[in-house]
């Protein structure tokens, strides 16, 4: 790299041109600003949602492995671990989101999509089979296919 390159400025690199901090409406100006609070606010709420849901995971876990049988998980019981353990997964995926949606211009279509295939995947690890209509059962495959279509043609093209 050469001197004349670092002393020349860089354009500052604008965060979401759809709320731009520069508007000639001062209404809109305030509200955009308004807006970026309540995500920043978002990032923070979600935060506290994910220490609950560690400190649930640790209730959940103490819970099933001090009731009779001690020491002994049934399958029920590791169902509802795992989906306790999925809920603090998707909300940190969620926090990934909000916090990459603040710092890039770019959505992160990718990172959403496969975000929702973790939700619908802790639906399935947590779904009762012998209470779930043949029904229920083809939606959530259907999801499950488009979302997985979806992610694997967003990748491609990256």
């Amino acid at each position: 790299m050469q001197d004349d390159d670092k002393a020349m400025p860089q354009a500052p690199r604008l965060l979401h041109d759809e709320l731009p901090a520069e508007h000639e409406d001062p209404l809109i100006r305030r509200l955009h600003v308004v807006i970026r609070y309540a995500i920043k606010l978002l990032a923070v709420l979600m935060v506290l949602v994910i220490i609950w849901g560690v400190l649930d995971v640790i209730y959940v876990l103490y819970s099933k492995f001090v009731s009779p049988p001690v020491m002994l998980f049934e399958v029920r019981d590791i169902f509802v671990i795992f989906g306790a353990f999925m809920v603090v997964l998707i909300a940190v995926e969620i926090f990934i989101n909000i916090r990459l949606y603040l710092g890039t211009n770019v959505l992160p279509i990718r990172l959403v999509i496969a975000t929702a295939l973790m939700a619908i995947a802790r639906k399935v690890i947590i779904l009762d089979i012998e209470t779930v209509s043949a029904e229920e059962m083809m939606a959530i495959a259907a999801v499950v296919l488009a979302l997985g279509v979806t992610h694997w043609l967003v990748g491609k093209q990256e």
